[in-house]
């Protein structure tokens, strides 16, 4: 079967469709089975001219917002990058972004296509800050998931929270399937180690949406309490210089190192002790998974998906969003007892490699190919 995997972001991009995809490749590299991967360089801006008519809504009710005309461009110059560099056809097309799904159709309409849903855009633009509820923008969003829904043989998404909040969006909520990212387990290997001091960690991108403000004013109360600790950013964004700044304002700037952008994460992160991540919406939180089999402790939000990888106080630990008191009382729990850590971690390690494996993902995408596949 000839496989096409439509992405919009190029596969370094750090997030959970890149933290799968690329690695799935090799495991569909055999006699039966042809995957390539097909992005939108960054390079290719206002190629497109081609009109864009959706059949389910009137895009055009929205076109005085720029962010929503920025959105029609891109999906422009997608359809005219796939129209330049794809000549032959696939049996199927499993698009991971909504632009990506919506022009693969419109080339190809006589190729089955799967969408998976990663994560919920118009929520993160609320939460950031660059778009109003029940804007215009918020609206058009929106409306694509319907779009999607006719277009595509079938819809995915990550979590059944997430699945949830689609149900809203669509005419057929009982159709949408739910297959969690998978993590190649070779990337992840725990190590033995001892840090003196804990060593907590975050990866994330540095917009308003992970609830950093929150983590930081709850490291200045375990300052304030007596409670050594390293908090260690990865990750780049919008939000990085207001961070920086608040960890100044706090007193924290000493205790947080922030270290940009990192290609490969994983290599490093297993010499940590804890991930905390307050996120204010996550899909899934792939993140959370890629700790976990680097056998951190756990430390999240209970929001979107995060709850459907964490048990509180079995995997890990969860706290109420927009609380940085609940979350100081969450990182006191496992700085000051090594061996509770320890059994929060090795138990998250256990769930993630049984339910979060690559090879798990992988085998249930194969069973979707094969009863949608071009015959």
């Amino acid at each position: 079967m000839r496989l096409l995997q439509a992405l919009f972001f190029p596969p370094e991009q750090p997030g959970g469709v890149s933290s799968m995809i690329p690695y799935m490749q090799e495991r569909f590299q055999s006699s039966r089975w042809d995957m390539e991967l097909f992005w939108l360089p960054r390079r290719i801006r206002n190629k497109g001219y081609e009109e864009v008519v959706f059949d389910t809504f009137d895009w055009t009710e929205f076109e005085d917002s720029p962010i929503v005309q920025k959105y029609i461009q891109t999906y422009r110059d997608y359809l005219w990058w796939t129209r330049l560099r794809i000549q032959k056809p696939y049996d199927l097309i499993h698009a991971h972004h909504p632009i990506a799904g919506l022009a693969a159709k419109q080339v190809f309409p006589d190729t089955p296509l799967i969408q998976t849903i990663h994560s919920s855009y118009e929520r993160e633009l609320i939460l950031n800050g660059r778009i109003k509820s029940g804007g215009p923008e918020h609206r058009f969003l929106v409306s694509l998931y319907r779009e999607l829904e006719q277009k595509s043989q079938r819809m995915l998404t990550v979590s059944r929270s997430f699945a949830g909040y689609l149900s809203d969006y669509v005419n057929h909520p009982e159709k949408i399937g739910v297959i969690p990212n998978g993590f190649d387990e070779k990337r992840f290997k725990p190590v033995p180690h001892e840090n003196e001091v804990p060593q907590l960690i975050t990866v994330c991108r540095l917009v308003p949406a992970k609830g950093l403000d929150i983590l930081l004013k709850a490291c200045a109360e375990l300052k304030k309490n007596g409670h050594d600790y390293v908090l260690h950013i990865i990750g780049d964004g919008p939000f990085r210089t207001e961070l920086e700044s608040l960890a100044q304002e706090l007193g924290i700037y000493n205790e947080t190192i922030f270290y940009g952008y990192t290609l490969h994460p994983e290599e490093f992160m297993p010499f940590f002790d804890i991930f905390v991540l307050p996120s204010r919406a996550e899909a899934f939180g792939s993140v959370f998974a890629e700790a976990a089999l680097s056998c951190l402790a756990l430390v999240g939000t209970d929001v979107g998906g995060i709850p459907e990888q964490i048990e509180d106080g079995v995997n890990g630990l969860l706290v109420p969003p927009e609380d940085p008191i609940a979350l100081c009382e969450a990182l006191e729990k496992v700085i000051t007892d090594p061996m509770y850590r320890y059994d929060l971690a090795r138990t998250a390690w256990d769930k993630a490699k049984s339910q979060y494996s690559l090879t798990h993902a992988v085998n249930e995408l194969k069973k979707i190919y094969l009863s949608h596949q071009k015959v």
